[in-house]
């Protein structure tokens, strides 16, 4: 088993004067007889702070670059931006909506990566973080001017990674779970639907994450008893559960209609955060 050593990195979270060690899970890759690469889910791509696993974004994307060409385009949406002054639903939109960021980068659709660095102002703003974001919003901005797809990616990854350095400086633990989980949800969203749409056993290994999962219910767990209570948060807690049984499957064998069970419990979520009854597409 050959070790991607480019995929591990560190990330630097001021909190306490300290610097974190970000351990990346890597995505261990062998030749197919097809010539498609064949990926380890036992090994998402993630890194752990204060015990909690978070998906890099550009690393999901950076994985799937290896199976295919599917139409991402399809896959981009209009985020709706919420109405409210809920410091948690904002938290869980920012998340999605650097996702989204990625799935825009991946189908290099200029207009769509555009208007989520304006949403990514407009959320930083609404959540006080303005300052310590509207640099990466803007170079996100100025590399789209240039096309510059992986600055871009770049940009989307310390941003997420500056809000959750800020939310913790600030002792607003419950948001930066809120950031991360929503950004997940969205990821796996978009995976999810890509898997389906041309599904192998290979590519739905990828989704094949138990770990990462029980993590993420872990952490809805250690949340203060408000932030436990919130409606979005306790349905996610649920929709969590839900998604931990779908990938509780024998012999290695995720099936398609797991996947897409998956896909349903995200999107349902997705389209909770912003009061869609259906995600917009």
């Amino acid at each position: 088993m050959r070790i991607m050593n480019h995929h591990f990195k560190q990330y630097r979270m001021p909190r306490l004067g300290g610097i974190f060690l970000s351990i990346l899970s890597v995505a261990a890759l062998s030749k197919t007889s097809f010539g498609v690469e064949k990926i380890d889910g036992g090994k998402f791509p993630g890194y752990v702070v204060d015990e909690v696993v978070v998906p890099v974004p550009s690393e999901i994307f950076s994985v799937l670059d290896k199976l295919g060409d599917p139409n991402w385009k399809d896959e981009v949406r209009k985020v709706k931006m919420p109405d409210t002054t809920d410091r948690m639903e904002l938290s869980l939109v920012f998340g999605s909506v650097v996702a989204e960021g990625f799935v825009a980068v991946q189908a290099k659709d200029r207009v769509a990566v555009e208007n989520i660095g304006h949403d990514v102002i407009n959320l930083s703003t609404r959540l006080g973080l303005g300052k310590s974001v509207t640099r990466h919003a803007q170079s996100i901005l100025d590399a789209v001017k240039k096309e510059d797809w992986k600055g871009v990616r770049k940009e989307l990854d310390q941003t997420q990674a500056t809000v959750r350095a800020e939310m913790d400086r600030m002792r607003d633990g419950d948001l930066a779970q809120c950031v991360s989980l929503g950004g997940w949800l969205r990821g796996t969203a978009s995976v999810t639907s890509v898997v389906v749409k041309a599904y192998t056993q290979d590519r739905a290994e990828l989704l094949n994450q138990p770990m990462l999962v029980d993590h993420f219910s872990k952490a809805v767990g250690s949340m203060s008893e408000s932030a436990r209570n919130h409606k979005l948060v306790t349905a996610i807690g649920k929709g969590l559960n839900k998604i931990r049984k779908d990938m509780d499957v024998a012999d290695g064998n995720f099936p398609q209609d797991r996947v897409q069970s998956i896909q349903f419990v995200c999107e349902d979520l997705l389209a909770l955060m912003t009061h869609n009854k259906k995600a917009e597409k």
